[in-house]
């Protein structure tokens, strides 16, 4: 059995997430040890609420280096809502921009849509090759977020693998829903809310480690 820590810095409920990786048939720890975090299988980095808070409360208990040292090493990290965003190089929330963990450069803002936050049941767009969605590519995801990456931005080479970016429309505007890259995973949306389609996610990653 894979071991999995949740990384615990004050972000919300994020019980639901233990919970639903245990069922994915992890071995799931809530903490914000740093070394167990370091030490274990797969890091998830969950993520409630404000940008600027998140990051605050993940540079309290030094998260961000953890996840840097994680991903030098090659070791699995998957970033859950704003446990995604914070993994670009920077938010912008109510004119305020807050720097972020920049494993990803790009922004972090507000959707341009009719109605804001986006809040329900949405398709996502794939690319081939995903091993996150693998059985799961034509189904609905549990989204709850007011903003979001709306362009992807990292330059890759011909010595570096593309990343697979997975996109998401809301209101006619479109962002990225989920990005694999390596050991460096993250969706926008909450797998752990999103019925048997992110129990199957979440196993797909689980089956990573």
């Amino acid at each position: 059995m894979r071991s999995v820590v949740v990384l615990d810095y004050g972000s919300g409920n994020v019980r639901s997430a233990v919970r639903a990786l245990e069922r994915a048939g992890a071995s799931v720890t809530l903490t914000a040890d740093r070394q167990a975090a370091q030490e274990a299988d797969g890091l998830v980095v969950p993520g409630v609420g404000a940008f600027a808070a998140c990051m605050a409360g993940l540079r309290a208990v030094r998260g961000h280096e953890v996840i840097g040292r994680r991903l030098a090493g090659g070791r699995p990290v998957l970033g859950i809502c704003v446990g995604m965003q914070v993994l670009f190089e920077r938010g912008v929330e109510h004119g305020v921009e807050t720097a972020g963990c920049d494993e990803w450069p790009g922004t972090v803002e507000r959707l341009q849509a009719p109605v804001v936050p986006h809040m329900g049941w949405n398709t996502v767009d794939v690319p081939e090759g995903s091993v996150l969605f693998d059985g799961v590519a034509g189904e609905r995801f549990y989204f709850v977020h007011s903003y979001a990456a709306r362009r992807w931005e990292l330059v890759t080479n011909d010595r570096t693998r593309a990343p697979l970016v997975t996109w998401a429309e809301h209101g006619g505007d479109r962002f990225v829903a989920a990005v694999e890259n390596g050991p460096l995973s993250a969706t926008q949306f909450h797998p752990e809310k999103s019925g048997d389609a992110g129990a199957a996610l979440l196993s797909n990653w689980v089956g990573t480690l």
